[in-house]
């Protein structure tokens, strides 16, 4: 496990575009966007390596008040190997050390193994309704 680096992105892209239903990629998953990301938070932009292949994938940001865990994917064939479960608890001791009271995920109703995994690593459903709006 290690911080993203710039030439992993098509690497990290292929992780992403074949998570399956679970991952909702949009015009801030583009370079522009990515980059912007990386650049505020590159020690919460985390990537598992198999040899020179990227197998997991977690991104997250913190504003200085809460965080925001954006994508966690692993690799189909890698799955249930402990890797997302390592990937979330070195990403929570990050936000952990720089102060992060609370964090906050997103996953669909739908995706129950997705709320499994969450709920064993301790986190809660929240009664709350997500609204959204694009400036672009």
């Amino acid at each position: 496990m290690r911080e993203f680096r710039w030439e992993d992105l098509p690497q990290v892209r292929a992780v992403w575009d074949t998570a399956g239903p679970g991952i909702h990629l949009d015009s801030s998953d583009e370079a522009e966007g990515l980059r912007r990301k990386w650049e505020h938070d590159p020690d919460l932009f985390l990537v598992a390596q198999a040899d020179t292949q990227i197998i997991g994938v977690v991104l997250a940001g913190f504003d200085g008040r809460r965080a925001i865990v954006y994508h966690l994917a692993v690799l189909e064939a890698w799955r249930r190997r402990g890797i997302g479960r390592r990937l979330m608890i070195e990403l929570e001791s990050r936000l952990r050390a720089r102060g992060c009271p609370k964090s906050y995920l997103i996953a669909t109703p739908d995706n129950q193994v997705a709320l499994a995994f969450y709920r064993d690593l301790g986190w809660e459903v929240m009664d709350m309704v997500l609204m959204g709006k694009r400036f672009t």
